[in-house]
């Protein structure tokens, strides 16, 4: 395991890429052609202390990011927070006709504005096993807009009304990235179909044997584990694809074993619950009142009155 470098500040990671120093020390917009990147620096793992934005064509390598890896044949753009790691992978040099910005924001730029609590809203920066973003030429078009318009505004005289002009620009580009991710869960139906087939597979295997009496009810961060995505981004494309969250598909998976177990067994209310990995018998009972409108008792009886 390579050991991790911390890049601090934004005239640092210019610095460590052979660029010029920023014109602003607490932002930068990069033309990542302009970008060399060392040898010595190939496989390093980097964290950075400021978040950093990037969409980049014919990179000639791979971005390791979490557990993911990404190569750049098309148009990707990706978001990593400050303190996150990730890492550079190149096996040639860095092909000539690279292209793409890369947009460098220090917490402190946001320092005082609604957007310093804002931006840690949006799942994508929030992924430590995350999902890149495809975007189409047009959507391109759209980005690259907006990143000129924030290069333009900090290379101009700064004046009292610079920040609030960069900080709705930035806001933009995530709202834009917002949709763009959103239309990405919709378009790429067949990766997803293929995740919802695992999840409820995995799903039907914790449910059918004893890991519920054993291990207690599942969470949203096991099945996201098993499945290799992060929490936030398994439950944000489930929540587009079906209108349901994955603590809402687990609830509906008990639902379904609870009821099978009422009508089938002549089990107590409170061993049925055991069952289903619940430590309380009134946390079950709560539960299935929600999910069904009666208790487990009223159900086991009108079923039987059937």
């Amino acid at each position: 395991m390579t050991e991790i470098t911390r890049v601090k500040t934004i005239t640092e990671y210019h610095r460590t890429r052979s660029l010029p120093p920023p014109e602003h020390p607490l932002i930068s917009v990069i033309d990542y052609s302009d970008v060399k990147l060392p040898p010595e620096f190939n496989n390093t793992r980097w964290v950075l202390d400021f978040y950093f934005i990037s969409l980049k064509r014919n990179f000639d390598g791979k971005i390791k990011y979490g557990q993911q890896e990404y190569d750049f044949d098309e148009g990707l753009l990706f978001f990593i927070a400050p303190g996150q790691v990730f890492s550079v992978q190149r096996d040639k040099p860095a092909s000539n006709d690279k292209s793409g910005w890369m947009l460098l924001i220090h917490p402190d730029f946001l320092w005082n504005t609604p957007l310093a609590k804002g931006i840690k809203q949006h799942d994508f920066f929030g992924y430590s096993l995350n999902e890149a973003l495809f975007v189409s030429p047009k959507e391109e078009t759209i980005l690259l807009t907006v990143i000129q318009n924030i290069r333009q505004e900090y290379h101009a005289n700064i004046d009292k009304f610079s920040q609030n002009i960069i900080i709705s620009q930035i806001e933009t580009l995530l709202n834009y990235s917002e949709r763009f991710y959103n239309r990405q869960f919709i378009t790429r139906k067949k990766s997803a179909h293929q995740i919802l087939i695992r999840l409820e597979d995995l799903m039907e295997g914790y449910f059918s044997d004893n890991t519920l009496t054993g291990n207690g009810l599942p969470t949203v961060i096991y099945f996201a584990d098993q499945l290799n995505l992060s929490p936030k981004y398994l439950s944000s494309m489930l929540k587009v694809l079906t209108g349901k969250t994955v603590q809402e598909f687990i609830h509906i998976k008990l639902i379904e074993k609870a009821k099978e177990k009422l009508s089938t067994s002549t089990l107590s209310i409170a061993e049925i619950a055991y069952q289903l990995g619940f430590e309380h018998p009134q946390s079950f009972s709560k539960l299935f009142k929600v999910r069904t409108e009666v208790s487990p008792l009223q159900f086991r009886r009108s079923f039987n009155q059937n």
